[in-house]
């Protein structure tokens, strides 16, 4: 009797030994904070002021994690971004879970099977860039113990995101006026650049930028200016890129970084002067430490237009190299020489890849240009410098499905897709279970684009062959063709595949891989209902409007648009009784990939005092004073950023029209201008005071000269 209880307990004692290890936090979710706690940490709260919530496991730990939602009136959700896990816990609100409603608790359960720095964010919206997010670190079973550092980059912004978001819908230039990157003619008259602004604007692209949005802060671990002493040593920096859309070029004081491990997942140790950081990567890397200077490691941010600190040692305070301003005029003539007419990108095939040709060095030559004589010979990370320690080959002698993908988008409507479709307009690409997956992605935008996949790691092909890289981001350059593959391991689900960029992502770059035969999860309810409300981000209808307030008259217009169809009204409302007032509606749909072609239906009614007809210039009398006609047409942008208005009314009468508006004579002055067949035009200046008002003059034809206000809105 006692020896089979002796071996009951030898065997209890097994069985407690190889049970799973749950760690359990508690998330709390306001409106400004995420709040986080476990049994072994103190609460941490994060609201722009204090560090964000890291969340700490080990390989081999099962997660149970509690998201509670406190917010009044909001949905939320959190995505746990890098980790392999069951489709039905990676946190995509309709897609893959239900979302966290407003005053109620949701659990998420999963084993800790892999390693390394990773990070976790909402998906809903635009939460992210209020600062719902946090590290998600793994640590090795039986680690060898080396200090090591959170660094959680960010891009801070007292803006409301969503007004951001419909500013870059509606192309304003407002962030670009904040940032002193408006590339007007003054500029390009100083710099000997006319022609090259010209030819911009002829082959009908918009002034460019490295970013789309103008931040306040960058920060670290959510403050914009740190201090860290340690002892002196080896310091393993454990960086994240947590921002909406800034990527950051990283540099340090006190000498190279080593970079040991990339998305997670380790690679062969490669140092390096300097490295930029996408959009929700993330690097493990490693520095020295010294007791003689207090070394400023820096986080610039790719548009030069500020920067976030960490400073490690002792001693003097040693600060990092700074990165030049931006030489705007040199990038513009680059990308003139990369494109065509239709403002589509020369395709440069597999000669652009895995960022081996350092499209810095070529856009903005300031890198290369310092006072410094050893800036030419220092050492920038690129994706082909990264060898995984271990081969990452994929099954053999199973079947390969290749797929090309194309990164497409229109910066004048801010309309991001792949192969010209957006997400809603697009088929989920069905895989099967144990097949290989070829991507070839080509981008022929402008931008740049860290495309993240979901719940998988790629290899990134590279000359190191079986050693390529693991990655589950990669920052695709403007021009660049990159080939990624990866294995469908997983037995079910759909897996999201889209741009990290948050604007990006939400005006519709994105697709769907879906393992064949995948059963939803039961949780969403009507999948197909759950599904259209993924589909109704990139769906959305945006405003805007301007309102001139002169004292001749009242002249704006009206748009409320989304990907495909816009909604607009002009008027002209003379306060004199001879001037008249008209008013154009118009409603319609934009028919081609570039969007350059709209066609719509609408009413032009006009009224005034006296019965006059003017003849216009194909000998039609077309009344001046009273009118009241439908019409159809098109508006088709020409070179030059010229609007070309064709249309017939009821009456079988031609008008064609010319618009060219915002013309950026400088930083602060904009000119618009319009002339029809009817002999009518007008010509308008601005003073932009801020975002929401401009000193306006005008000379309309029929209501002379006036000046006063706009409002824009």
């Amino acid at each position: 009797m006692k020896t089979s209880y002796f071996l009951l307990l030898v065997i209890l004692f097994a069985l407690n030994a190889n049970a799973e290890k749950v760690v359990r936090y508690d998330l709390f979710v306001t409106d400004t904070i995420i709040k986080i706690k476990n049994k072994d940490a103190h609460a941490i709260a994060i609201n722009g002021q204090v560090p964000a919530p890291t969340l700490v496991f080990t390989e081999g730990d099962t997660a149970e994690i509690y998201v509670h939602n406190e917010m009044e009136m909001h949905e939320t959700s959190i995505h746990w971004h890098g980790l392999i896990l069951p489709n039905s816990e990676d946190g995509v609100p309709y897609l893959t879970n239900p979302p966290i409603k407003a005053k109620s608790t949701y659990k998420f359960k999963f084993p800790i099977v892999q390693n390394g720095t990773y990070w976790y964010h909402s998906h809903t919206m635009l939460q992210e860039q209020i600062g719902m997010y946090g590290a998600f670190i793994i640590n090795k079973r039986n680690k060898d113990y080396v200090p090591e550092q959170i660094i959680l980059l960010s891009d801070w912004t007292t803006e409301n995101p969503h007004n951001i978001e419909r500013l870059l819908h509606n192309a304003s230039d407002w962030f670009g006026l904040k940032k002193k990157s408006t590339q007007n003619y003054v500029e390009a008259y100083e710099e000997k650049h006319i022609g090259t602004k010209i030819e911009n604007e002829f082959k009908r692209l918009l002034p460019m930028d490295v970013s789309d949005v103008y931040y306040e802060e960058f920060r670290i671990n959510n403050n914009n200016y740190n201090e860290k002493k340690v002892k002196k040593g080896k310091l393993k920096l454990r960086i994240i890129n947590g921002s909406s859309s800034t990527y950051f070029w990283l540099n340090y004081a006190g000498g190279k970084l080593t970079v040991v491990a990339n998305d997670g997942m380790d690679v062969e140790p490669v140092e390096v002067d300097r490295m930029i950081i996408s959009v929700a990567e993330t690097y493990d890397v490693i520095i020295d430490v010294d007791e003689i200077n207090i070394n400023e490691f820096r986080a610039t941010a790719e548009d030069r237009t500020g920067f976030a600190s960490f400073y490690f040692g002792n001693g003097e305070i040693k600060k990092a190299k700074n990165f030049g301003k931006l030489k705007y005029f040199e990038g513009m003539k680059m990308m003139n020489d990369m494109t065509n007419v239709n403002g589509e990108m020369n395709d440069m095939g597999m000669e652009m890849s895995l960022q081996q040709m350092d499209m810095n060095n070529v856009m903005y030559p300031e890198l290369e240009q310092n006072d410094s004589v050893e800036t030419t010979e220092l050492t920038t990370l690129n994706y082909n410098m990264l060898k995984s320690p271990v081969k990452t080959t994929l099954p053999e002698n199973v079947k390969t499905s290749i797929y090309h993908l194309k990164l497409t988008g229109n910066m004048n409507r801010y309309v991001w897709s792949i192969d010209d479709k957006t997400l809603s307009e697009s088929d989920k690409i069905i895989i099967k279970q144990g097949e290989n997956i070829r991507l070839i992605i080509n981008n022929s935008s402008m931008m740049r684009h860290p495309m993240h996949l979901h719940g998988h790691f790629f290899r990134v092909i590279n000359g190191y062959g079986e050693y390529s890289p693991l990655k589950n981001v990669l920052d695709i350059m403007p021009m660049e063709t990159d080939t990624i593959e990866f294995n469908a391991s997983e037995n079910t689900g759909d897996w999201f595949f889209h741009c990290h960029i948050l604007y990006h992502m939400m005006s519709g770059m994105g697709r769907i891989f879906s393992y064949e035969n995948t059963i939803p999860n039961p949780a969403l309810g009507n999948h197909h209902d759950a599904l259209e409300k993924v589909y109704d981000d990139d769906r959305r209808y945006y405003i805007h409007s301007n309102v001139g307030i002169e004292y001749n008259g009242s002249d704006g217009e009206f748009i409320y648009a989304n990907t495909r169809n816009e909604l607009s009204a002009d008027w002209r409302m003379g306060f004199r009784k001879d001037n008249g007032q008209e008013l154009e509606a118009h409603l319609g749909r934009y028919l081609d990939n570039k969007q350059f072609l709209l066609l719509y239906a609408g009413v032009d009614i006009r009224f005034g005092n006296a019965a006059l007809e003017r003849e216009s210039l194909f000998g039609q009398l077309s009344a001046i004073s009273r009118r009241e006609v439908i019409c159809v047409g098109v508006i088709y942008k020409l070179p030059l950023l010229v609007n070309m208005n064709v249309r017939f009314d009821q009456n079988g009468k031609l008008r064609f029209q010319f618009d060219k508006s915002d013309i950026a004579i400088n930083s602060n002055i904009r000119l618009s201008m319009n002339w029809n067949t009817d002999y009518e035009f007008r010509i308008k200046s601005k003073y932009i005071i801020n975002n929401y008002i401009s000193f306006s003059m005008n000379y309309d034809s029929e209501m002379k000269f006036g000046a006063g206000l706009t409002f824009t809105y």
